[in-house]
């Protein structure tokens, strides 16, 4: 036999060897895992091209089968009825063969109960903190429905607006309230800027509407701090339910401009206000999806020109690096993509490790959408910063329904320290933790406290600044005590008139009570 023959025989042996061993593994093969491969292909290919794809294990078999799906199923141009029945028009983007695929893929291998989330050791304590509660009510017998809470540093005076009361409220020292101005709507944000002929304003992003509906009524307006007397004035109108505007000179011409968030609802946008000489705006969209929920203005590439980082949540979850062009626009950079289902809240840029670059502490917890079960990835995230745009996960904190979070030194021992909300805590707790407060005591090592403000009210909005002058960081937070219930059944317990609170920092002075309980107890 010729060698050429031998080794014909032995590579041809060889392949149906490898052929019938391939055969036998088919035979063999699992057909459970042959479908999960092929719904995880389909939802890469249908689900994956708007968004990060989401585990089936990140929800259960129920809210799958009854509300994402059927949600899902019109963006694939399908039918519904009856909550889960299916129809496949000609303009539909999926077979109704591999839609069902899908759809098993996800309700065969999610859990049957919501995961939960593992308990956090906490201490039922104080902290740094004392109580301050308004001495009367700016609506007397009104429910609480606070929209803004923002500290007035230079002045010691406290910002509110609300759902039910569309105005601006101030806060005195002693926490008696004071109609400022009516407004459109309820006021969501509050930035207090000079213009460049050197008048105090307030400049107010007004949402339009609270309700999750297509309507641009939202507006920004600026009052003029000078003169409080008289209203506010509109800076640009027609936004969809806008929920942030942040100033900065982006075009390097001495006057202020503005980006503005537009959350919307099924359409939505980020929008950049240039300034004219006249003090009248030009309006550019730099991105039009809904979502846009934070901007955070800084010259990330040392440039001499602002950029900014923006937190978008809604569908294609995740924050973005506008990098200026320096010819009036923007080039954009994704640098953290979270699934859908994580409901992202807010995020705040600071140096954690003290490396000198920039860390991105995020928070998700919005539940108010197509999911409404508690989910163990809520909560707060610390990302740490690598270079080149890179940020790496070093730390997260469980809390069900995380809504902000802020990083200071609250305690003034040079480390930083966490203060959180959450708005759709687990509410059916004897103790909800809807406040935290997060000591750090070593490198991204903490020790938890649940402050006892749970029958207080359930926060909605907080920020973080000097109210009383003392020169450490103060809390307020405001009090949204009717609705987006997702426990059926539940009786809220909760105080629900008091619209805001205090949590007045004792580090540097601590109060004549404090004094006289610390005598007491020597």
């Amino acid at each position: 036999m010729h060698l050429t023959s031998v080794i014909r025989i032995a590579f041809y042996g060889g392949i149906f060897a490898i052929l019938g061993s391939i055969a036998i593994n088919c035979q063999s093969a699992n057909p459970q895992d042959e479908q999960a491969a092929e719904g995880q292909r389909l939802a890469q290919q249908y689900c994956g091209t708007c968004h990060l794809p989401v585990d089936p294990q990140a929800l259960d078999k129920q809210t799958w089968h009854k509300r994402v799906l059927p949600t899902m199923a019109p963006k694939l141009g399908l039918e519904v009825w009856q909550t889960n029945h299916y129809y496949q028009p000609p303009s539909a983007t999926i077979s109704l063969n591999d839609w069902n695929k899908l759809v098993a893929y996800y309700e065969e291998n999610a859990p049957a109960k919501p995961r939960s989330t593992k308990p956090q050791k906490s201490s039922p304590d104080w902290a740094v903190f004392e109580l301050v509660k308004p001495t009367t009510k700016a609506n007397p017998g009104s429910e609480a429905t606070t929209t803004l809470v923002a500290i007035d540093a230079t002045s010691g005076q406290i910002y509110s607006s609300s759902e039910t009361a569309p105005a601006l409220t101030g806060w005195n020292a002693s926490l008696s309230p004071s109609r400022l101005a009516a407004l459109p709507s309820p006021a969501v944000q509050a930035v207090r800027t000079t213009t460049t002929g050197g008048t105090s304003e307030l400049v107010l992003t007004c949402i339009g509407t609270m309700l999750a509906v297509d309507q641009p009524i939202g507006e920004v307006m600026a009052l003029n701090l000078n003169e409080p007397t008289r209203p506010p004035v509109s800076l640009a109108r027609q936004f969809p339910r806008p929920i942030q505007s942040v100033p900065g000179d982006f075009n390097r011409d001495g006057r202020t401009d503005w980006i503005v968030c537009g959350f919307g609802h099924n359409s939505g946008g980020l929008y950049y206000l240039k300034q004219r000489p006249d003090r009248q705006f030009e309006r550019v969209t730099i991105k039009n999806v809904p979502g846009a929920t934070q901007v955070i203005p800084g010259d990330f590439n040392r440039d001499g020109w602002l950029d900014f980082m923006a937190l978008f949540a809604h569908a294609d979850e995740g924050i973005w690096l506008f990098t200026n062009n320096q010819q009036g626009g923007f080039t954009e950079e994704n640098v953290l993509r979270f699934p859908p289902v994580y409901g992202s809240t807010s995020f705040q840029m600071v140096d954690f490790n003290r490396d000198g670059k920039l860390d991105i502490l995020y928070t998700c917890g919005d539940n108010s959408d197509y999911s409404r079960v508690l989910k163990p990835f809520h909560g707060i995230y610390l990302f740490l910063n690598k270079g080149s745009h890179r940020y790496e996960q070093a730390f997260f904190y469980p809390l069900n329904g995380c809504t902000k979070a802020v990083a200071t030194d609250f305690d003034l021992d040079g480390d930083l320290d966490i203060a959180a909300i959450a708005f759709f805590a687990d509410l059916k707790e004897a103790a909800p933790q809807t406040f935290i407060y997060l000591e750090q005591q070593k490198p991204l090592a903490f020790a938890a406290h649940a402050v006892p403000i749970h029958a207080y009210g359930r926060w909605l909005c907080m920020d973080v600044n000097d109210w009383d002058q003392d020169h450490d960081p103060d809390i307020v937070l405001g009090n949204y005590a009717k609705g987006f219930l997702n426990e059926a059944g539940l009786r809220p317990t909760w105080n629900s008139h008091v619209p805001l609170i205090v949590l007045r920092n004792q580090t540097r002075n601590p109060s004549a009570k404090t004094l006289a309980d610390l005598t007491n107890h020597q």
